[in-house]
Order: structure tokens, then C-alpha cells, then sequence
């Protein structure tokens, strides 16, 4: 028995050294990670150095960015026979005040119906013009052979709805110097869809500097 209790004594005793080394290693250890005050300073640093460009950067923008400006103005156009038209000079003998306003920017044209059309395409040629018409009256049905239901407002009326979708209600252009900045080949077109049209609403929005 007093051989069992000194086995247990000297096994105690080895746990108690086991014990103490592992607490004693832990600081050890821990002193050894803490003791790494270059990389914390580093990456200190690098937040400060960060710190310092963010600010840079953005007191240089401050200082030097223009705040945008606006304008918006809605021009009626006059009642035009169904076909493709170039509005270009139209718009702009009602805008061109405004746009001269702007040195860099976007100018936005808005057609606020259903039955009509903006889109951009050849200034110079009319015979692309009638070309594009035809080209709209071979692909959407019309008349008898249209299958459509929507026939409360006459026969062009579902067609001209369908190719309102087909080139869309708007166009954007840049502006640059006070000028719409377009192709040399470019201008903006209303395509009237409608056999008897009434006149068309065009908003347009510029924004820039």
C-alpha cells in the first residue's frame, strides 16, 4: 500500500510538472507574439499611409470637380405625315440656348407617345429615310392580313404601336462644347406611324458641366 501511495505521489507530482510547464509555456508563447511590435507598426503605418492618400485624393477632387448642372425642356413638334423624319434642326432651334450651357455632358430626348418613334440614323440621304419606311411597312402586317385585336383606333394603329417598341422612345447624345456631339452622318429622327398624326411631345434632359 505505501508503495501504491508513493507511485501515486510520483505520478502527481509528474502531472504537476506537466502542469506547470504548460503554464509556464503559455507566456512563453505569448510573449513571443506579442513581441512582434515591426509588423503591428507596419500594418499601422499602412492605414495611415492610406489614410493620407484617401484624404489627398479626395480634397483634390474637391477641389477641382464642377458640380453638375440640369436642364430640361419639353418641345412640341408639329404634326408630321406617317414616314421617317429628321428633327435635328427642329430640336435644336428650341434647345440650343440651354445646351450652350454645357462644355461636357449627356442630352436625353424622351418621345412621350405610343404610335411614334426616335431613333439616329443618315442625315444626308433622304432616300434612306423612305428606306427605312418600307422597310417598317414589310415587316408589321397591316390591314386584312394583320392578325391583330387591337383595331379600336383603326388599322395603323396596333402596327404603329409595334413599331414604336421596334426603335424605341428615346435616344441619348453627347455634348461637347455646347453642341450635340453627333456623327457626321448622324442625326435624330422622329418615324411617325400614324396615317393622321397630331403634333408630338419631346422631352429633353441635359445634364453636365
Amino acid at each position: 500500500m505505501e508503495g501504491d501511495v508513493g507511485d501515486v505521489d510520483q505520478a502527481s507530482e509528474s502531472v504537476s510538472d506537466a502542469r506547470d510547464f504548460q503554464v509556464g509555456e503559455a507566456p512563453r508563447r505569448s510573449s513571443v507574439k506579442s513581441g512582434l511590435p515591426a509588423m503591428t507598426d507596419k500594418r499601422s503605418s499602412k492605414a495611415g499611409d492610406a489614410r493620407k492618400r484617401s484624404s489627398f485624393v479626395t480634397g483634390g477632387e474637391a477641389a477641382t470637380t464642377a458640380v453638375p448642372k440640369w436642364a430640361q425642356k419639353t418641345v412640341t413638334l408639329p404634326p408630321q405625315k406617317r414616314g421617317c423624319h429628321l428633327i435635328t434642326p427642329l430640336l435644336l432651334k428650341d434647345i440650343e440656348v440651354d445646351l450652350g450651357q454645357f462644355s461636357c455632358g449627356l442630352a436625353h430626348f424622351f418621345l412621350q407617345h405610343t404610335s411614334a418613334s426616335l431613333t439616329i440614323n443618315e442625315n444626308y440621304d433622304s432616300d434612306v429615310l423612305e428606306d427605312v419606311e418600307t422597310f417598317l411597312n414589310g415587316t408589321v402586317p397591316e390591314g386584312r392580313r394583320a392578325p391583330w385585336k387591337h383595331t379600336l383606333e383603326g388599322p395603323d394603329d396596333m402596327p404603329a404601336h409595334i413599331k414604336s417598341s421596334m426603335f424605341g422612345c428615346s435616344v441619348s447624345v453627347p455634348i461637347t462644347g455646347g453642341q450635340l456631339n453627333l456623327g457626321t452622318w448622324q442625326g435624330i429622327w422622329i418615324c411617325e406611324h400614324r396615317d393622321h398624326a397630331s403634333a408630338r411631345k419631346v422631352v429633353v434632359t441635359m445634364t453636365g458641366t
